[in-house]
């Protein structure tokens, strides 16, 4: 008699999950019950466990670019980040998904995330930065100002049409599309389809995009249900929902607690795993921003922060109550010659590093610090070697990670405030190391 070969369990949500392993016990923000918000913690995923505060490197077209997997992986990266939009239009999610999916197809095993497309439709459509200063074009709205360009991205109630920046095609993004997208893609962690406005964008029209994200939020559980419920092949994909609202203290709290207590409109129950944190906003506010969202999420959730890298907002956000962080500007930095380094920013470049005879960062346990002088980089930076981009990429993304790593260590030891004080004493100086920590507490 022939037996009945093993049924697979279905993906479930059970397959994910977070852990709170240590709470910040000073040096942090509070929320409105007086708990503590930075904490260290575990994300549990079908390809391994992420240990929180961490730096996720950005590997926007299956590839952080100059490095190998293995290398990124060696410099201590976790998971890596990849970009919806980019994969949809080259290669093209169907194909990512035949090869089985993200991470086998660019030969990474571990977590991996993807963005729903959201900010770089937005972004490239319309064609603002991200981070704006609320002083520029007199508080103007950015529908008025886009009508004097030829924009490609336009937003409805029932998603968002725009042009290919590849070569000019039109397509059509909406929540459901968004997800069917990234189920292809097959990340870990994926995000829910978003407006990503700026802060150009007039307040009435920040409450209609809150809004408007919620509605659309509601149409992503739906369709992830769908997706997770017909794709019984593919581990269970974690969905964040992403909290929006620019800079007003009100917004941002409707639409985290908005977010938290949604569920899809069908009758299937799901619910948000973890959430993201986006949108327009200035860098002196990332940390209070972070902070009335943290207060309005749940516990038992992960957040993460979407774009950050830079080392005085990666305390303001861990302080705040931030648990991951993605940014293309470590690599984008590393292949123009910029360099962090534990005294601040080096150019590499520049003539002074043409007979430095010593690594660009003695502290630094970098691969290209500890094999590498900062004259044989700035030489292949001259010569315009493409080891050159490897080279100084390693470095910035090991410096970013490594600092995210010592972070997490503080909150464990106790010390958060500590780091913290010096490690921007010494990237900024000591008064805005005492500036930021007053800010911060």
């Amino acid at each position: 008699m022939n037996e009945r070969p093993a049924q697979t369990p279905p993906p479930s949500p059970a397959d994910f999950g977070f852990t709170v392993d240590h709470r910040l016990e000073t040096g942090g923000a509070s929320g409105s019950d007086g708990r503590p918000l930075g904490r260290a913690g575990t994300i549990s995923t079908p390809h391994g466990e992420i240990q929180t505060p961490a730096f996720i490197p950005v590997g926007t077209k299956a590839t952080v670019k100059a490095l190998l997997p293995a290398t990124v992986s060696e410099l201590g990266g976790q998971a890596v980040l990849a970009n919806a939009y980019h994969l949809f239009l080259q290669p093209g999610s169907d194909l990512v998904d035949e090869a089985g999916g993200l991470g086998r197809f660019m030969n990474w095993d571990g977590p991996t995330f993807t963005d729903s497309g959201g900010f770089q439709v937005m972004s490239l459509g319309v064609g603002f930065r991200k981070v704006i200063s609320m002083a520029e074009a007199d508080h103007a709205s950015a529908e008025v100002i886009a009508e004097t360009k030829d924009r490609l991205a336009h937003v409805d109630e029932d998603g968002v049409t725009f042009k290919s920046f590849i070569n000019g095609d039109t397509h059509r993004f909406t929540p459901e599309v968004s997800m069917r997208i990234q189920h292809q893609l097959g990340a870990d962690i994926i995000f829910a389809f978003d407006e990503c406005t700026t802060l150009l964008n007039t307040r009435p029209y920040q409450e209609d995009s809150v809004a408007r994200t919620e509605r659309w939020a509601v149409r992503c559980l739906d369709e992830h249900a769908r997706q997770t419920a017909d794709r019984t092949h593919r581990p269970y994909q974690a969905l964040f929902g992403v909290v929006q609202g620019a800079q007003y203290e009100d917004l941002r709290r409707q639409a985290a607690g908005g977010l938290a207590r949604l569920t899809g409109a069908e009758a299937t129950g799901q619910r948000f795993d973890g959430y993201g944190i986006g949108g327009a906003l200035e860098k002196s506010q990332l940390g209070t921003i972070v902070s009335w969202v943290s207060d309005e999420l749940p516990e038992d959730k992960p957040r993460h922060l979407l774009g950050i890298s830079e080392p005085d907002d990666l305390f303001a956000g861990v302080a705040a109550g931030a648990d991951t962080f993605d940014c293309v500007a470590p690599s984008r930095q590393a292949r123009g010659g910029t360099m962090y380094s534990s005294s601040g920013r080096i150019n590499a470049k520049a003539a002074a590093q043409r007979r430095r005879f010593e690594p660009l960062d003695p502290e630094c346990d970098c691969y290209t610090c500890e094999n590498y002088t900062a004259a044989y980089l700035h030489h292949l930076f001259k010569a315009k070697e493409m080891l050159a981009s490897t080279l100084a990429t390693i470095h910035n993304e090991r410096y970013i990670v490594r600092m995210v790593e010592r972070i997490r260590q503080s909150i464990i030891d106790g010390d958060f405030a500590e780091l913290r004080d010096e490690t921007l004493g010494r990237l900024y100086g000591p008064e805005f190391a005492r500036t930021a920590a007053a800010a911060w507490s």
